[in-house]
């Protein structure tokens, strides 16, 4: 299993009125996460973008444990917890400045094709990103 590591500075911007980071920023570090992993793994999303294929999320699941404060970094563990050739399941990890755990979550994705969002294989249409899928998983 091939597990990608990313540190964010935690903006002010980022946080609500107590200094907390805001919930919903956490979907974005996850995405930050994502890019990551993908990134190590020798691809880019840009690079199926430009052959009109989309990866949309079709189902989120994040569970907080503790927060993440202004001033503190973050830290992002994104591995492939799940595989099979047609849905990626992503699963996150981010601790606080404090190495807690701050939240687990997943999200899962299926690539389509940008002009009537079917989906596509990958095992058939990138047969690289296919094998490094498979042997990145858990």
């Amino acid at each position: 299993m091939q597990i990608a590591e990313k540190t964010i500075e935690v903006r002010y911007a980022e946080t609500d009125q107590m200094g907390v980071v805001y919930h919903a920023n956490y979907l974005v570090w996850m995405e930050l996460g994502r890019t990551q992993l993908i990134e190590d793994l020798g691809f880019r999303y840009a690079d199926i973008e430009k052959e009109g294929i989309l990866s949309p999320v079709i189902d989120l699941n994040v569970s907080y444990k503790s927060p993440v404060r202004y001033g503190e970094k973050a830290f992002i563990k994104t591995w492939v917890e799940e595989y099979d050739g047609l849905r990626i399941t992503y699963a996150y990890e981010i601790y606080n400045g404090h190495n807690q755990l701050a939240i687990t979550g997943q999200s899962k994705h299926v690539c389509v094709k940008q002009e009537n969002f079917r989906p596509i294989s990958i095992r058939k249409m990138f047969p690289d990103w296919h094998d490094a899928y498979e042997k990145a998983k858990k």
